[in-house]
């Protein structure tokens, strides 16, 4: 077993971790969240989502996040920023505000779809396609995400055939890299395993990624399941923010401070400052009032006050 040298780590903290803070976060938090976490090394900041405020009032601001972070002064070199679009009209948005790059958003569950966004898988696709091809046109790099990989709320297991012909369809209609996200967080690694092998003889498994949450305590454990098959790009949150509003008991995505800590350990490269990742998510945990979710951070912050 050769494990990956190198690991990129796409941060969707300032997205994924708080579109469902109840508070609204202000644009200046987010904006100094997002340059924190860029000072500690991520290449890859998921930054908003150009989405109805109707559904999803904490992602109000989007044009005014994408604006700030394309200000000469606030973009990081090297740092790509990019931001959910659900549709035409949210690509629209996207380019009108300066976004360098877009992610869509599929499931693999078409109970979770319906639910979800009200339509079925083949609909959503539909839907996106068009906007890749916009966004390609417009010299837009585009990823691709795919949820309920590992299980659904709705209609409980979900077949990994199922997984690799949405990433496949996320594939071939142009994105760059497809996503792969145990969205409620009740997978383990022997169907982690079973699921990239199936969506690998579709997709090039250098363009997968692993998106995992930690419900039940076992995303770093799918992480490394992940490892051993190639995989090297994975989707986290600082301090563990966030997690699918849909799962009974979710804890939050995968903190980001223990992924690096597992990699750090297994002498793969991150390119990432883990005591400045640290301290970023305590940062951003008392600005919502809460203690940050990672154990490794909580061990690292302790020993270093101690």
């Amino acid at each position: 077993m050769t494990l990956p040298g190198k690991v990129r780590l796409v941060e969707v903290g300032p997205r994924d971790g708080l579109q469902n803070e109840k508070q609204i976060v202000p644009t200046t938090i987010k904006l100094e969240l997002i340059d924190r976490l860029g000072a500690c090394g991520l290449k890859t900041i998921e930054a908003t989502a150009f989405v109805s405020p109707k559904w999803v009032p904490q992602m109000a601001d989007s044009a005014d996040v994408i604006h700030g972070l394309m200000h000469a002064n606030a973009r990081r070199n090297g740092v790509s920023y990019p931001a959910l679009v659900p549709n035409m009209q949210g690509l629209e948005a996207a380019l009108a505000a300066g976004a360098n790059e877009i992610a869509v958003f599929g499931a693999a569950s078409e109970a979770f779809s319906h639910k979800n966004i009200n339509c079925s898988i083949a609909e959503s696709l539909d839907r996106f396609r068009p906007v890749v091809a916009a966004a390609r046109e417009a010299n837009i790099k585009v990823r691709g995400y795919v949820s309920c990989v590992l299980g659904c709320p709705y209609q409980g297991a979900v077949a990994p055939l199922a997984v690799a012909d949405v990433g496949w369809q996320l594939f071939e209609m142009g994105c760059y890299e497809i996503s792969l996200g145990d969205t409620i967080g009740t997978g383990t690694p022997e169907a982690t395993k079973e699921m990239i092998n199936a969506v690998a003889r579709r997709v090039p498994l250098k363009k997968l990624a692993g998106h995992f949450h930690d419900t039940y305590g076992m995303a770093i454990a799918n992480i490394y399941a992940a490892l051993e098959l190639g995989v090297a790009v994975f989707d986290a949150s600082v301090a563990g923010l966030g997690g699918c509003p849909y799962a009974v008991g979710a804890s939050g995505n995968v903190a980001t401070e223990d992924v690096v800590w597992l990699l750090q350990g297994l002498g793969i490269e991150t390119g990432i400052d883990i005591v400045a990742l640290a301290e970023t998510g305590d940062w951003i945990c008392r600005q919502l009032g809460r203690e940050t979710g990672s154990k490794a951070a909580r061990a690292l912050l302790a020993g270093r006050l101690a």
